[in-house]
């Protein structure tokens, strides 16, 4: 048998052996978990969902009594028709506990729960319905208070009976699932267990039928440990030296980090800044704005100013006319008084009241002629300082145009100033943002670094047990080389 069967045959034969080992374990396993399963899905899908459905009913029976409380407070019809669906909603989910239980004691409870809520809400239902005549609302709080009240800790001592045996029946399911799984995990180790024996008597007889053909393989062991330890030595001398340039590459990349993030800070500071500047831009562009609208102002009454001192002008030209027209019947008026001093002193005595009243008339006509020059005089003054304030306000006109022009050509410039300082901001966040993920892809690459260097360490700690392994390799393989020689004397 030992010159037909080879060492891999031996080997194949061991290696199904031990897959059979496996598959049976793996089938316990399974039919195991399986079990435990099943157990489980009893408390998940029955006892809890039990014990939800208990609670939801106890939450629709508080919700019914606190809706029949609001009813009776306020009278509001909205709520008598949510006590109304409420005692439909506690019926339907006490049906469907009903279909979940499956002992006696849990249908007798669900029955008296059943019998207890019916009363109540009947109850409940006939003092809501007191609560629509104003006569019987004493009488209506006595029903509540004595009834309805009463009932109702009944009908919630019921559903905490329920609520409490069905808590006492989930205990008992995860009881009986932890029991199962204690079960299935000692049916493992047991099968485990003697699948281990019997894998380690199988691999005692294994070892003796190969210790032989492993002879030759220790020669060649010993001649490759000899060529391994040469391999390890320069393997050991390679890892110290990329563990030095690690170190140094990983100084150099943290001196990199810092002043990335410093840069990130700077470009931060200088978006904060320019956020700042354009800011301030924004408020100066505005405030131009409003003075470039008082200027507008400005220039509308001086406009204004111009048009009224026009029609002074024009009303000092009516005048001067009116004055040459009084001044022309002041000189008629003269030449006609002289005429009649003339007439009246040929007249004789007769005429001398007529000469006084003329020579009266003659004195007047000369003041009116006096006032007339003085009169123009002031005329041609107001005409010389309108036309000073015409062109005074023309200036000013000027003056404010050029102003506006200004203003105009300040506010483009400080819209040129806010779109500089936009453009200088996204330029700033963009650094900003360049710099966070330079930071980071340096970062990576730091702890990439360090990865690196942390490998290179552990090459260099395994290349030294590398070569204590070599060492200790030939070792065996010498010892190993004698215990089969030993064994194929023996």
């Amino acid at each position: 048998m030992q010159k037909t069967w080879t060492f891999g045959r031996k080997l194949g034969v061991g290696l199904a052996a031990m897959a059979v080992l496996t598959l049976v374990l793996s089938v316990v396993a399974v039919y195991a978990l399986r079990y435990v399963i099943q157990a489980k899905d009893q408390v998940i899908v029955t006892n809890a969902r039990i014990l939800a459905e208990a609670y939801r009913l106890e939450g629709t029976a508080y919700e019914r009594m606190g809706t029949v409380r609001a009813y009776l407070l306020t009278g509001d019809e909205v709520h008598r028709e949510t006590v109304r669906q409420l005692r439909q909603t506690f019926f339907d989910r006490l049906g469907q506990i009903r279909e979940l239980v499956s002992t006696q004691v849990e249908r007798k409870e669900l029955e008296e729960i059943g019998q207890a809520a019916t009363t109540q809400f009947d109850a409940g239902d006939s003092v809501v319905a007191m609560r629509q005549s104003a006569e019987k609302l004493q009488e209506m709080g006595k029903a509540f208070q004595e009834k309805v009240i009463p009932l109702n800790i009944v009908l919630r001592g019921h559903l905490a009976d329920l609520i409490k045996h069905e808590q006492d029946n989930l205990e008992t399911a995860k009881k009986h699932a932890s029991d199962a799984a204690n079960t299935a995990i000692g049916v493992v180790i047991i099968v485990a267990a003697a699948s281990v024996i019997v894998a380690g008597l199988l691999a005692f007889f294994l070892t003796r039928l190969l210790s032989r053909q492993i002879g030759s393989a220790v020669n060649h062991i010993q001649n490759s440990s000899s060529e391994l330890q040469a391999a390890a030595n320069q393997q050991t001398a390679a890892a110290k030296e990329q563990v030095a340039s690690m170190t140094e590459i990983s100084t150099t990349i943290k001196e990199l980090l810092a002043t990335a993030k410093q840069i990130a800070e700077s470009a931060q500071g200088v978006a904060r800044i320019a956020d700042n500047t354009t800011s301030a831009a924004r408020k100066g562009d505005e405030t131009v704005g409003r003075a470039q609208g008082e200027i507008a102002t400005i220039r509308k009454q001086v406009d204004t100013v111009v048009e009224h001192m026009l029609d002074l002008g024009r009303k000092s030209q009516q005048i001067g006319g009116i004055l040459e027209i009084i001044n022309e019947l002041a000189e008629q008026t003269n030449i006609l008084a002289i005429n009649a001093t003339i007439e009246a002193a040929g007249a004789g005595e007769a005429g001398k009241r007529f000469s006084v009243v003329a020579d009266e008339i003659r004195k007047l006509a000369d003041r009116v002629g006096g006032s007339t020059k003085e009169i123009r005089g002031l005329i041609e003054q107001i005409r010389s300082a309108v036309n000073a304030a015409v062109m005074a306000t023309e200036s000013g006109s000027k003056a404010v145009d050029a102003g506006s022009k200004q203003f105009s050509e300040v506010t483009a410039v400080f819209r040129q100033i806010s779109e500089l300082l936009r453009t200088t901001t996204e330029a700033a966040r963009e650094i900003e943002l360049s710099t966070k993920q330079q930071s980071s892809a340096v970062e990576q690459t730091n702890v990439a670094v360090a990865n690196v260097a942390q490998t290179s360490r552990e090459a260099e700690a395994s290349s030294g047990q590398v070569l204590q392994t070599v060492g200790e390799l030939t070792t065996l393989s010498r010892d190993l080389g004698r215990l089969i020689q030993s064994n194929g004397q023996a």
